[in-house]
Protein backbone atom coordinates (compact mmCIF):
# COMPACT_ATOMS: atom_id res chain seq x y z
CA UNK A 1 0.00 0.00 0.00
CA UNK A 2 1.42 3.08 -0.62
CA UNK A 3 1.97 5.56 2.47
CA UNK A 4 -0.28 8.42 0.60
CA UNK A 5 -3.39 6.03 0.84
CA UNK A 6 -2.87 4.61 4.20
CA UNK A 7 -4.80 5.88 6.50
CA UNK A 8 -2.55 6.48 9.47
CA UNK A 9 -0.11 7.86 7.53
CA UNK A 10 -2.14 10.53 6.67
CA UNK A 11 -2.92 10.97 10.27
CA UNK A 12 0.56 11.05 11.35
CA UNK A 13 1.02 13.34 8.50
CA UNK A 14 -1.51 15.56 9.93
CA UNK A 15 -3.73 15.22 6.95
CA UNK A 16 -6.90 13.51 9.14
CA UNK A 17 -7.41 15.12 12.65
CA UNK A 18 -7.49 12.65 15.62
CA UNK A 19 -7.99 12.44 19.17
CA UNK A 20 -4.19 12.88 20.10
CA UNK A 21 -2.94 11.38 23.70
CA UNK A 22 0.87 11.61 22.94
CA UNK A 23 2.99 11.91 20.13
CA UNK A 24 7.58 11.93 20.23
CA UNK A 25 9.65 11.25 17.39
CA UNK A 26 9.48 7.61 17.22
CA UNK A 27 5.39 7.35 17.37
CA UNK A 28 2.05 9.12 17.79
CA UNK A 29 -1.07 7.88 20.05
CA UNK A 30 -4.78 8.78 19.71
CA UNK A 31 -7.77 7.51 20.71
CA UNK A 32 -9.13 4.80 18.72
CA UNK A 33 -12.39 5.77 16.89
CA UNK A 34 -14.59 2.33 17.64
CA UNK A 35 -13.39 1.77 21.18
CA UNK A 36 -13.22 -1.76 22.79
CA UNK A 37 -14.12 0.64 26.35
CA UNK A 38 -13.47 4.10 27.35
CA UNK A 39 -9.94 5.28 26.98
CA UNK A 40 -8.93 2.65 24.37
CA UNK A 41 -6.08 4.31 22.23
CA UNK A 42 -3.88 3.54 19.42
CA UNK A 43 -0.14 3.91 19.35
CA UNK A 44 1.50 3.87 15.87
CA UNK A 45 5.08 4.68 15.00
CA UNK A 46 5.91 7.24 13.01
CA UNK A 47 7.07 5.65 10.13
CA UNK A 48 5.29 3.12 7.83
CA UNK A 49 5.85 -0.44 8.26
CA UNK A 50 2.79 -3.04 7.89
CA UNK A 51 3.43 -5.76 10.10
CA UNK A 52 5.60 -6.80 13.07
CA UNK A 53 7.31 -8.38 10.63
CA UNK A 54 8.56 -5.39 8.96
CA UNK A 55 9.20 -3.35 12.43
CA UNK A 56 12.98 -2.52 12.63
CA UNK A 57 14.02 -3.99 16.21
CA UNK A 58 16.27 -1.40 16.94
CA UNK A 59 13.00 0.81 17.34
CA UNK A 60 11.49 -1.58 19.71
CA UNK A 61 12.98 0.51 22.97
CA UNK A 62 10.90 3.64 22.24
CA UNK A 63 8.06 2.02 21.45
CA UNK A 64 8.25 -0.04 24.34
CA UNK A 65 8.53 3.19 26.37
CA UNK A 66 5.53 4.93 24.38
CA UNK A 67 3.52 1.91 25.37
CA UNK A 68 4.23 2.07 28.82
CA UNK A 69 3.36 6.24 29.18
CA UNK A 70 0.04 5.56 27.25
CA UNK A 71 -1.08 2.76 29.44
CA UNK A 72 -0.29 4.30 32.72
CA UNK A 73 -2.12 7.50 31.79
CA UNK A 74 -4.95 5.97 30.26
CA UNK A 75 -5.28 3.90 33.01
CA UNK A 76 -4.87 6.94 35.31
CA UNK A 77 -7.10 9.16 32.99
CA UNK A 78 -10.22 6.36 33.09
CA UNK A 79 -9.97 4.77 36.33
CA UNK A 80 -8.89 1.75 34.88
CA UNK A 81 -7.02 -1.11 37.25
CA UNK A 82 -5.24 -2.56 34.00
CA UNK A 83 -4.96 -2.52 30.34
CA UNK A 84 -4.36 -4.61 27.32
CA UNK A 85 -1.54 -4.32 25.20
CA UNK A 86 -2.98 -5.97 22.00
CA UNK A 87 -1.13 -5.89 18.12
CA UNK A 88 -2.35 -7.83 14.83
CA UNK A 89 -0.66 -9.13 12.18
CA UNK A 90 -2.05 -9.93 8.64
CA UNK A 91 -5.60 -10.33 7.85
CA UNK A 92 -6.07 -13.96 9.35
CA UNK A 93 -5.45 -12.38 13.02
CA UNK A 94 -7.82 -9.17 12.65
CA UNK A 95 -5.63 -6.80 10.72
CA UNK A 96 -7.65 -4.49 9.01
CA UNK A 97 -5.18 -1.74 8.78
CA UNK A 98 -2.37 -2.38 7.21
CA UNK A 99 0.04 0.12 9.07
CA UNK A 100 1.59 -1.04 12.33
CA UNK A 101 -0.14 -0.10 15.39
CA UNK A 102 -0.73 -1.58 18.97
CA UNK A 103 -4.23 -1.11 20.92
CA UNK A 104 -4.14 -0.43 24.54
CA UNK A 105 -7.39 -0.62 25.95
CA UNK A 106 -7.78 -0.25 29.96
CA UNK A 107 -9.77 -2.75 31.78
CA UNK A 108 -11.64 -2.74 35.04
CA UNK A 109 -12.72 -5.83 37.11
CA UNK A 110 -15.92 -7.14 36.21
CA UNK A 111 -15.87 -5.14 32.79
CA UNK A 112 -17.47 -8.34 31.00
CA UNK A 113 -15.10 -7.81 28.21
CA UNK A 114 -13.55 -11.56 27.01
CA UNK A 115 -10.86 -11.58 24.17
CA UNK A 116 -10.39 -15.04 23.24
CA UNK A 117 -11.68 -18.84 24.96
CA UNK A 118 -9.08 -20.41 26.93
CA UNK A 119 -8.14 -23.86 24.83
CA UNK A 120 -5.95 -26.77 25.81
CA UNK A 121 -3.15 -29.37 24.00
CA UNK A 122 -3.45 -32.64 23.75
CA UNK A 123 -0.92 -35.30 25.89
CA UNK A 124 2.38 -34.70 23.93
CA UNK A 125 1.28 -31.83 21.47
CA UNK A 126 2.66 -29.36 23.50
CA UNK A 127 6.18 -30.61 23.41
CA UNK A 128 5.65 -31.55 19.38
CA UNK A 129 4.52 -28.07 18.59
CA UNK A 130 7.59 -25.99 20.88
CA UNK A 131 9.93 -27.82 19.02
CA UNK A 132 8.55 -27.24 15.40
CA UNK A 133 8.63 -23.68 16.15
CA UNK A 134 12.10 -23.72 17.95
CA UNK A 135 13.19 -25.55 14.51
CA UNK A 136 11.90 -22.73 12.88
CA UNK A 137 13.83 -19.92 14.98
Amino acid sequence: MAESECIFCRIVNGDIPCARVYEDDAVLAFLDLGPMARGHTLVVPRKHCESLLDFPAEEAPALISALQKVGSAVMRAVGAQGFHVLQNNFPAAGQTVFHLHWHVIPRTEGDGMALWPQGSYREGEMAELAAAVAARM
